[in-house]
């Protein structure tokens, strides 16, 4: 009878997944639900049948997760707010809760888009364990700086390239996974000059899902994220990419600070019993990361790396061009069948998806030419080189460690850079940078440099030694999260995105020129930092030789600036206004504002408006004082 008892608990256990083998997990976990296993337009209209499909997903992954969780939370994304997260260990997200913050776009004076702000949904101090799945590792990450981008909405259902010694493969429940050599994804072919051309015909494939897009039209899409930078600051790491119509390095599976990225789009209903208990290890694996946010931020998604020198290179060549020309007549034919299916659709009455709609109206766009194909992609430097693609070649190769970006695929040569012949990813440069300010050599181009590739701007070369001496053993260069040398510490203020940002902003602000007819310009902007923090900034500038009174001594007759701004219901002060620095003028008190000021008013509130700012001000020189003067301005909130 005993061994017929220890047979049966045998036989139980292999029914089992393999969760089951260890010990259940302590942590609290939060399912936070909202997606169906299939495209919306799977559902053609049926608003009923796509809610099912959301409950039954929602169900599988609650399933899952209590086969390997005691404490287990399913909340819908409607419900879901960031303080819950708070009282569990992870949170996992499959679905989009409401914003705190919605998407906004920014314009300069002369209406032209500078930039693009996406929805927020956690705060940037946000740091308790994340693991986000598909594509919200994009859609809730963008806006605080995550490196899980949106490179492509192409994942399908098999990992490759993946680190078997990452401890998600491994621990705290025990995995055995299963490989099978498959054909190397034809997509990766096209991108074979990031591999220097050397693609190996077939590799090893590891099984996540049990459909995937490819094989089941409908099925829902994963999301991978760009490889480049990825791993260039210590708060990230890649573990896995998968197939997908790019690069083979692209990031299935990877992690940015308290956040873990799981690219693949299945629930479990439709994973591998080896996944899931892939996933349960990620969600223990990340809880490791409690407190531990992110550094290095990528804000804007598509900033270039030096990676990207690779395919500027190819994009300039005869070669790249020819293939273009081959893929676009093998995409116009697939095109024309999809489009004849869904014209016989619609000739019949029935049901188009999103997709099928637009294949109606296709029409073939005209081949370019080799000039317009280069043009297109060598942008930045067409001017110099034309058609000529050694000469592109050439270019890149040798100013490699010169190049910077700050976003959109964009380069330029950092010529200050490039006169120190010190790369700008090399720590030398801000030491060589400092000695030649603390020397007077060259002050300007060193504040240029320093202010360029940090967070930082220091008044004075003291400051600068004192902290880069201070935190020389901490620092590292990210392409990814701006071109810059950050440290590695995640203490509050230290790596401050905001700071730069106001910093950026407040220099696009440009009152215009000032002459001795009128030695006082101002001008005035709403600050919007990308937490949502808003600044209203009245900067003024004033004629060399001139000057404005900042304090005014009780003996002294001058009229002090003053700045008083009125602001329409809804919106109030969020703290003092932070005024500009002053020097002295005379023994008993009275002080000066010189060239440029700017006074920053912090806002609160929300809403439509306009916030009125009076200005009143006396203008001086060495020989003469005006009278005194009030300047009013609208500032649109």
């Amino acid at each position: 009878m005993k061994q017929i008892l220890q047979l049966l608990a045998i036989a139980t256990l292999l029914a089992l997944p393999c969760g089951t083998f260890a010990q259940k997990s302590d942590l609290r976990v939060l399912y936070v639900s909202g997606s169906a296993d299939w495209d919306v337009a799977h559902f053609k209209g049926d608003t009923a049948l796509l809610n099912a499909s959301v409950r039954e997903r929602a169900a599988s992954f609650e399933a899952m997760l209590k086969t390997y969780f005691n404490t287990v939370t399913v909340v819908r994304a409607a419900d879901y707010a960031q303080r819950l997260s708070l009282a569990h260990d992870v949170t996992v997200m499959d679905g989009t809760p409401a914003a705190i913050l919605p998407s906004s776009r920014e314009y300069d004076a002369s209406g032209a888009l500078v930039k693009i702000r996406a929805t927020a949904y956690f705060t940037e101090d946000f740091d308790r364990p994340v693991v986000t799945i598909g594509e919200l590792g994009e859609k809730l990450g963008r806006r605080i700086g995550l490196k899980t981008d949106w490179y492509c909405l192409c994942l399908d259902a098999d990992a490759h390239h993946l680190r078997a010694d990452h401890p998600i493969f491994s621990t705290p429940f025990p995995v055995r996974l299963t490989t099978r050599v498959k054909a190397t994804p034809e997509a990766a072919t096209h991108y074979a000059y990031y591999a220097d051309g050397a693609l190996p015909d077939s590799i090893p494939m590891w099984q996540v899902q049990t459909k995937g897009y490819i094989t089941d039209p409908g099925f829902r899409v994963g999301m991978v994220a760009r490889p480049w930078g990825f791993e260039d600051s210590p708060d990230a790491e890649y573990i896995s990419s998968g197939v997908c119509a790019k690069t083979l390095d692209a990031v299935a599976i990877g992690r940015h600070g308290n956040f873990l990225h799981w690219g693949f789009a299945a629930s479990p209903t439709y994973m591998t019993t080896e996944a899931q208990t892939v996933l349960a290890n990620a969600i223990v694996y990340i809880s490791r990361f409690a407190g531990q946010g992110v550094i290095a931020r990528k804000y804007e998604d598509r900033i270039a790396t030096r990676e990207y020198l690779k395919e500027l290179k190819y994009l300039s060549t005869r070669e790249s061009y020819d293939e273009r020309l081959v893929s676009e007549e093998v995409f116009h034919a697939q095109i024309l069948e999809v489009q004849k299916i869904a014209k016989e659709k619609q000739a019949k009455g029935e049901y188009l998806s999103t997709v099928e709609q637009q294949m109606i109206n296709y029409k073939k766009a005209p081949t370019m030419t080799f000039e317009e194909y280069v043009r297109r992609y060598q942008k930045d430097f067409f001017h110099l080189f034309g058609t000529d693609s050694k000469a592109y070649i050439a270019f890149y190769d040798d100013n490699r460690d010169y190049f910077y970006s700050h976003g959109f695929y964009h380069f330029e040569i950092d010529e200050d850079v490039k006169s120190l012949q010190i790369p700008n990813n090399d720590q030398r440069l801000l030491d060589a940078a400092i000695k030649l300010w603390e020397t007077g050599q060259d002050p300007a181009k060193a504040r240029r440099i320093l202010t360029r590739y940090t967070l930082l701007d220091f008044p004075a070369a003291e400051e600068w030694r004192a902290w880069y001496e201070g935190n020389k053993q901490r620092l590292f260069f990210t392409e990814s999260g701006g071109w810059l040398f950050l440290v590695n510490s995640r203490e509050p203020g230290v790596n401050d995105y905001r700071v730069r940002d106001a910093r950026d902003a407040i220099n696009a602000i440009q009152p215009g020129e000032t002459s001795d007819r009128e030695p006082v310009k101002t001008a005035t902007a709403l600050v919007t930092a990308n937490n949502g923090d808003k600044e209203l900034v009245v900067k003024i500038k004033i004629h060399p030789g001139y000057h404005l009174y900042a304090n005014v001594a009780r003996e002294d007759p001058f009229i002090p600036t003053t700045l008083d701004i009125t602001l329409p219901p809804g919106h109030a002060p969020a703290g003092e206004m932070l005024s500009p620095s002053f020097k002295p003028f005379t023994s008993n008190g009275t002080t000066i504002y010189e060239d440029e000021i700017v006074f920053r008013q912090p806002l609160a509130g929300t809403g439509s408006g306009e916030a009125t700012c009076t200005l009143k001000y006396q203008c001086c020189d060495a020989h003469v004082c005006m009278l005194p003067a009030e300047e009013k301005f609208v500032v649109k909130l």
